[in-house]
């Protein structure tokens, strides 16, 4: 099991102190997070995608790749990276870029996201949104998984011959997570090819969160990728900790009110009772928590989101001690005890390199160097070079 936090990136108000901070501080912010994550004894720290203000993770794996030269153990994921309105491609070679520079201490999530106008901006159309999703993670898979790839599809230009570089590390491609909080044929996805499935479990009773959940377990076990119980299955989460439960509630409640998402809705002592929010003391944190195994049943990974609303970073800081300390050690040891014996762990880049090549070395891959300009086949740098020595007399 594993445990960790993830971040939407937003810079926020503090409604106590009423500063804003700028994006240069909280991007520093962003990445002492990331480490104290890291001392503190959490597995893995993700951040999300976002083109618009008030967020500023327009770039994650530039985010992520500073975080791993400053890392040794953090595993650093995505939530989420937009597989609409990137182009596959650069998904491909961006994310194997990663895994190479973090040593494969990485994998992502891909969804949708939940910002509209963001499809216009990247020249898509939102009406196209979910078979985008689909067909460019179809393409996206294949990449990864094939030296030179020829393909048509209906929303960006053919391939012929080509090749995505770098390939990824070790030839075993990054765990990929699913997440979606509504939509069936995401969870059918990720079924279909053995991936990962990531509820996002924030804003809704875990009740709207199960049927996904049953569904994709279902069809893991239909397209033989193994037992309902092996499919691999991470949940969202969100706490405010303090050691004394109104302390808590006092604390988060300002913060709570100004939210970008909920702020200026619900009582927040509503809120935490219809939704996964814990708002109190540790013990409350890890009751509540619990739940969600007896609720889903063992799932491999539980990320939790503590620095939004304008929580300044000495409080984000202290909600890490709160949770490395005293929550996650307890949620290991009870959750350890409870878990079936045949649900498999996360996995890891090390675990998938051996299913696949055991004791043998990896496989090279075998490009095609000579891709050219996609069209023709031909190298856009050979022409080039002809036409440039024959300007200077030295032949075609």
């Amino acid at each position: 099991m594993e445990f960790g936090i993830f971040s939407v990136s937003d810079i926020t108000r503090d409604p106590i102190t009423g500063e804003t901070p700028s994006e240069a501080e909280r991007i520093k912010a962003t990445v002492q997070i990331a480490r104290k994550a890291e001392e503190v004894g959490l597995d893995v720290f993700a951040i999300g995608e976002h083109h618009n203000p008030p967020f500023f993770s327009s770039t994650p794996t530039t985010l992520l790749a500073y975080i791993a030269a400053q890392t040794s153990t953090l595993k650093l994921s995505t939530s989420t990276t937009l597989i609409t309105t990137n182009d596959p491609v650069r998904i491909a070679e961006e994310y194997a870029m990663l895994q190479h520079l973090a040593d494969g201490r990485m994998d992502l999530m891909l969804g949708r996201g939940n910002t509209a106008p963001v499809y216009p901006w990247f020249g898509k159309d939102i009406r196209s949104a979910l078979p985008l999703a689909l067909e460019n993670y179809n393409l996206l898979h294949r990449l990864w998984r094939e030296d030179v790839v020829d393909w048509e599809g209906n929303f960006r230009t053919p391939l012929q011959g080509f090749t995505s570089t770098p390939r990824p590390l070790d030839d075993v491609p990054p765990f990929v997570w699913h997440g979606s909080i509504r939509t069936p044929e995401i969870a059918e996805q990720a079924a279909f090819y053995g991936d990962g499935f990531f509820a996002n479990h924030l804003f809704a009773p875990s009740e709207h969160f199960l049927r996904l959940v049953r569904f994709y377990r279902e069809r893991y076990e239909f397209h033989g990728h193994g037992t309902q119980k092996q499919a691999i299955v991470g949940l969202g989460g969100q706490a405010f900790i303090a050691k004394k439960s109104q302390d808590a509630v006092d604390g988060f409640r300002p913060y709570f009110n100004e939210a970008p998402v909920y702020g200026h809705g619900p009582r927040m002592e509503d809120f935490t009772q219809q939704t996964p929010l814990t708002v109190g003391s540790p013990q409350e944190v890890i009751d509540k928590t619990l739940g969600f195994r007896e609720t889903f049943g063992d799932y491999q990974r539980q990320m939790f989101l503590i620095d939004h609303a304008g929580l300044p970073l000495k409080t984000v800081l202290e909600q890490l001690d709160l949770l490395g300390e005293e929550v996650v050690p307890v949620l290991r040891r009870e959750l350890e005890a409870l878990r079936d014996p045949g649900t498999p762990d996360t996995p890891s880049h090390a675990s998938r390199v051996q299913a696949k090549y055991g004791d043998e070395a990896p496989r090279q891959p075998r490009p095609n160097a000579n891709r050219g300009d996609n069209v023709t086949g031909g190298s856009p740098y050979q022409d080039t070079a002809a036409k440039t020595g024959a300007a200077f007399g030295l032949g075609g």
